[in-house]
């Protein structure tokens, strides 16, 4: 007797949940409330027009009759003409035109001059490309021609643009031209005559010792209250404010001919004992034995100081009285609570590093 058994029904495969959400129903997207999600031409009219929005702030501070902007950002008060200060005070919450604040910042950045005029550049080619977007023409069409014009439009300035040696009279003329250029609308637009010739030197000087490249860092300026504008001046090398000094400052060396220089990031004083530090002693002796051991860890500080053959000593941290007097009585220079920036500048002139120990 032959019997036949019936086929196996196939097994039953797992529902893949990750298929199932693609293929069978669309996945649920949660946005925050007030969200907009609107796209297409009517987005993109949108954005340009909130980047003319944006242009139109600034448009008025162009050039040397531009005026001034009072812009209050909840703490504090600025007025300025200066586009990159402008839009950083502007808080832009809008997603495109925070792009206008972005290029702004850049050319702030990369040249320190025409932050407004990159911003108003940007909106006028907005403005152009407004009636296309509204016609209907791609935006990558539009794009590929911007780019052309953009190639064009660098072809001609290279044409047009007049070489110089700047190492000439007549290129320093022109530096000096530039200079005032770029001053016309800051505040001491009226004191050309003398920051003019200043920058250009305090510049050729950098470029000299191929240190352009840290412009920012080793070009800086320090303002003293009181006195004149006119009473600025240039200091080839690095200068800081005077530091908190204590007695014995006015006994120290003011002036010094091819100095050895030591700076610091060691405090020289007394340190205050912790509030959960706890010393147990069983003698007298003992606390004046502790009392010594303090002192004379500052005082191989100082000597140490002295040993290496320093005259001057720069300190980001406190210098102390004891530290003071100890230096001026050995002919050395001290200052102690040097500005960072300031230290590092001075690091940078003389080929130094800082000293942690």
């Amino acid at each position: 007797i032959t019997t036949a058994a019936a086929p196996l029904p196939p097994p039953i495969q797992p529902i893949n949940n990750n298929q199932y959400t693609m293929a069978g129903r669309p996945g649920i997207i949660i946005l925050r409330e007030g969200t907009d999600t609107s796209q297409g031409k009517a987005q993109l009219i949108s954005n340009i027009n909130a980047c003319q929005a944006v242009a139109d702030v600034v448009k008025t501070t162009l050039g040397p009759r531009g005026m001034d902007k009072l812009i209050f950002d909840g703490r504090r008060v600025t007025i300025s003409n200066d586009g990159a200060t402008i839009m950083r005070l502007l808080e832009v919450a809008h997603p495109a035109a925070k792009t206008l604040v972005d290029i702004s910042m850049s050319q702030d950045a990369e040249v320190g001059d025409g932050t407004t005029s990159v911003v108003l550049l940007a909106g006028a080619m907005l403005k152009s490309i407004k009636p296309f977007v509204e016609e209907g023409v791609h935006p990558q069409v539009i794009i590929r021609n911007v780019k052309t014009a953009a190639r064009l439009a660098v072809e001609k300035v290279m044409s047009l643009s007049v070489p110089y040696d700047t190492s000439t009279k007549q290129g320093e003329e022109m530096l000096l031209k530039c200079a005032s250029t770029s001053l016309n609308s800051k505040l001491i637009s009226g004191h050309q005559d003398l920051f003019s010739p200043m920058i250009v030197m305090a510049v050729k000087n950098l470029h000299e010792n191929n240190a352009l490249d840290d412009l920012r860092t080793l070009i800086a300026i320090k303002k003293i209250p009181g006195g004149d504008v006119r009473s600025s001046f240039l200091v080839q090398g690095v200068a800081f404010k005077k530091t908190f000094s204590y007695a014995g400052f006015e006994q120290m060396t003011k002036k010094f001919t091819n100095p050895k220089i030591l700076l610091l990031n060691v405090e020289l004083e007394l340190k205050s004992e912790k509030e959960n530090a706890e010393v147990r002693i069983t003698d007298p002796e003992q606390y004046q034995s502790i009392v010594d051991a303090e002192w004379q860890v500052i005082y191989d500080k100082l000597d140490a100081c002295v040993d290496c053959g320093a005259n001057i000593v720069l300190s980001k941290l406190p210098v102390g009285d004891l530290a003071t007097q100890y230096f001026a009585d050995r002919g050395l220079f001290c200052a102690g609570r040097v500005e960072d920036s300031d230290l590092k500048r001075v690091c940078k002139a003389t080929g130094g590093t800082v000293q942690t120990t």
